[in-house]
C-alpha cells in the first residue's frame, strides 16, 4: 500500500511538472526580473540617469505638488485627468501628466507628460518610450498577444499544476535535507535529478509562498460565484466596496474653481506628520464633479496597497478612505499581494526574492531536462526518439535558452532603436519575440548538443553585447556607475556579465558532437562484446 501511494505521488508529481512545465519557466523567469522592474525601468530611460535620489524626499513633498498643480491649472485646466507620479526610492524623477483630449478611435484619451528633476524643480528631457521592467511584470500573467481573460485563467491553472507539484515533490522526497546537500557530478540523469533537488528544497518555502500567494492574488477568476451571490453587481461592486476611492463622478460641464491644495495635504498631513505620498489624481479637474485622489506609499508594512483618500475637489472633504479599517479578509488578500509582489522588500530581502525566483528557474529547467535525459538514457542505440521525447527536448530548448537570449534582445533594442521610431516601446517586444522565434526555430533543426552550445554562445555574446552596447550609446558604463554609486544601473550591467560569463561556463561543459558520438559507439562495442560473450 505504501509502495503504491509512492509510486502514485511520483507520477503524479512527473505529469503535473512535465505538462505546464514551460509556461511556468516563462511565469517564473518574467516574474523573478520583475522583482526588479523600477530599475529596468530606470536603467531603460538613459535621458534621466543623471538625476540624483533627494536627500530629504518626503519633506519636499508639500512644495512640489503645489508648483506641479500650479503648472497643471494653466496647461490643463479642463482636462479629465491629471496624474502626478512622485519620486520614490527606486524612482529619482518626479512625472505628472494630463489626459489630452480623446480623438475618434482611440480607445484610451493619450497622455502629455512632463518630467522634473525634483532636486531644481527643472524639466528634464523626455524620456524614450519604452515598457521598461513593466513589460515583464505583464509577461509574467497576461502573457502578451493572448486575451488577458484567457492568459490569466492559464497562469491560474498553471499555478495550481505547480502548487500539486510541490506537495507531491516534498511527499516522495524520502531524504529531503540530505537531498539539499547531494550533487553528484556527470552522472548523466542522475546529476540533473540532484540539481532538481538542490534548487527545489533549497528555497522550497519560498516556491510554495509564491505559488500559492500568486494563485490567491488572481483566486476571483477562478472562483468569481462567492462574489457574484452576495453582490448584485458581481465582482465590480465587491471591489468599489473594497476601495471606495475608485468611484468616479460622472464628469459635468459646469465649471467651479478647485480647492486649494494646501488644504488637502493639511488633512494628510495631520493624519500622518511624516506621510509618504506615492500618487496624486484629479478627476474632472475645475468642475462641479472634480475629484482630487491621493495615494500613500506602504513604507515597509506587509500591503500592496497604502491609506488612499478621496476628496471632493471643490470643496476638500474627505468623501472616501481605503486602507485604514479592512476587514480580515481583505487585509489577508492584500497581505497575499504583497508578498506575491514583494514591492514591500528593501534592496537586500529583493535580491533574496530575485535569488530565490532563480532556484525556482533552475528547479524547473533541471526537472524538464530530467525527464528527457531519462528517456533517452534508456532508449537502445538502435532506437529513434519518439515524437513525445522530440516535442520536449525541442520545447526545452527553445524555453530555457530562448527566453534569455529574448531578454537580451530587448534590452539591446531599447539601446539601438531610432528614438523617434513610431510605437518605439511595442518594437522593442517584437524584438523580444522575433528573437525567442530565432531559437526555436534553431530547436526545430536540431536539439543535439552541438545545438545547445550554440545556443549558449549565442546567448554569452548577447549578454555581454549588453554592457558594451550601452557604453557606446549612452554616458555611463559599468565602471562609471560603480565610481558614481548608481547601484541600480551597475547592477543591471553586473547581472548580465555574470549571465554571459555563466552562459561560457555551460557551453564548455556541454560535451562536443564527437565526444558524444565516440561515447555512442563505445556503448554498441560493449553491447556487442557482451553478446558476444
Amino acid at each position: 500500500m505504501k509502495e503504491n501511494f509512492f509510486r502514485s505521488m511520483t507520477w503524479l508529481h512527473t505529469w503535473v511538472g512535465l505538462l505546464v512545465c514551460w509556461l511556468l519557466f516563462l511565469i517564473f523567469f518574467a516574474g523573478t526580473l520583475s522583482f526588479f522592474k523600477d530599475e529596468i525601468s530606470f536603467w531603460a530611460k538613459p535621458e534621466i540617469h543623471q538625476i540624483r535620489h533627494q536627500d530629504h524626499r518626503v519633506a519636499s513633498q508639500a512644495k512640489q505638488i503645489n508648483d506641479v498643480f500650479a503648472d497643471l491649472q494653466q496647461k490643463a485646466p479642463n482636462s479629465l485627468s491629471w496624474r502626478i507620479n512622485m519620486p520614490d526610492s527606486r524612482n529619482p524623477v518626479l512625472s505628472y501628466g494630463y489626459a489630452e483630449p480623446k480623438q475618434p478611435g482611440q480607445r484610451r484619451a493619450p497622455f502629455n507628460y512632463t518630467h522634473i528633476d525634483p532636486n531644481t524643480l527643472e524639466p528634464v528631457p523626455e524620456p524614450r518610450d519604452t515598457k521598461g521592467g513593466g513589460f515583464f511584470y505583464r509577461l509574467h500573467f497576461d502573457l502578451h498577444y493572448i486575451d488577458v481573460f484567457t492568459a490569466r485563467i492559464l497562469v491560474c491553472l498553471a499555478s495550481m499544476f505547480m502548487l500539486v507539484a510541490l506537495v507531491t515533490g516534498v511527499v516522495i522526497h524520502k531524504r529531503i535535507f540530505k537531498d539539499m546537500f547531494s550533487f553528484r557530478r556527470n552522472k548523466g540523469s542522475r546529476s540533473w535529478l540532484d540539481a532538481h533537488n538542490v534548487s527545489s528544497v533549497l528555497a522550497l518555502p519560498f516556491h510554495i509562498m509564491i505559488t500559492y500567494t500568486g494563485i490567491i492574488t488572481l483566486i476571483f477568476m477562478l472562483f468569481p460565484y462567492p462574489a457574484e451571490t452576495v453582490y448584485e453587481e458581481g465582482l465590480s461592486q465587491m471591489f468599489n466596496e473594497a476601495l471606495p476611492v475608485n468611484k468616479r463622478a460622472a464628469p459635468t460641464d459646469e465649471h467651479r474653481p478647485m480647492v486649494a491644495i494646501n488644504q488637502v495635504l493639511d488633512q494628510i498631513y495631520t493624519k500622518y506628520p511624516n506621510a509618504d505620498i506615492s500618487h496624486v489624481f484629479v478627476r474632472n479637474a475645475n468642475t462641479a464633479s472634480s475629484q482630487i485622489v491621493v495615494y500613500l506609499a506602504t513604507a515597509k508594512e506587509v500591503v500592496d496597497n497604502g491609506p488612499r483618500y478621496l476628496f471632493n475637489g471643490v470643496t476638500g472633504q474627505i468623501d472616501a478612505q481605503s486602507g485604514e479599517d479592512w476587514s480580515a479578509s481583505a487585509q489577508f488578500y492584500d497581505s497575499m499581494t504583497a508578498l506575491h509582489s514583494g514591492r514591500l522588500a528593501e534592496p537586500l530581502l529583493r535580491w533574496l526574492y530575485f535569488l530565490c525566483g532563480v532556484a525556482g528557474c533552475a528547479m524547473i529547467a533541471t526537472g524538464c531536462m530530467m525527464w528527457a535525459k531519462r528517456l533517452r538514457e534508456r532508449m537502445k542505440p538502435e532506437q529513434s526518439a519518439h515524437r513525445g521525447l522530440k516535442l520536449v527536448e525541442t520545447l526545452n530548448l527553445a524555453t530555457l535558452m530562448g527566453l534569455p537570449f529574448a531578454t537580451c534582445a530587448f534590452f539591446i533594442a531599447n539601446r539601438l532603436l531610432p528614438i523617434e521610431l513610431a510605437a518605439r516601446a511595442d518594437k522593442e517586444v517584437l524584438a523580444f519575440f522575433l528573437a525567442w522565434l530565432f531559437i526555436a526555430v534553431l530547436a526545430l533543426f536540431g536539439r543535439t548538443q552541438s545545438h545547445w552550445r550554440l545556443a549558449a554562445w549565442l546567448n554569452a555574446v548577447a549578454c555581454f553585447s549588453i554592457p558594451l552596447i550601452n557604453a557606446f550609446t549612452t554616458e555611463g558604463n559599468w565602471i562609471s556607475y560603480l565610481l558614481t554609486q548608481q547601484w541600480a544601473l551597475f547592477g543591471i550591467d553586473s547581472a548580465f556579465i555574470c549571465a554571459g560569463l555563466m552562459f561560457i561556463v555551460q557551453s564548455r561543459k556541454i560535451p562536443s558532437h564527437d565526444n558524444v558520438k565516440e561515447k555512442g559507439n563505445l556503448f554498441k562495442n560493449r553491447q556487442l562484446k557482451e553478446q558476444q560473450g
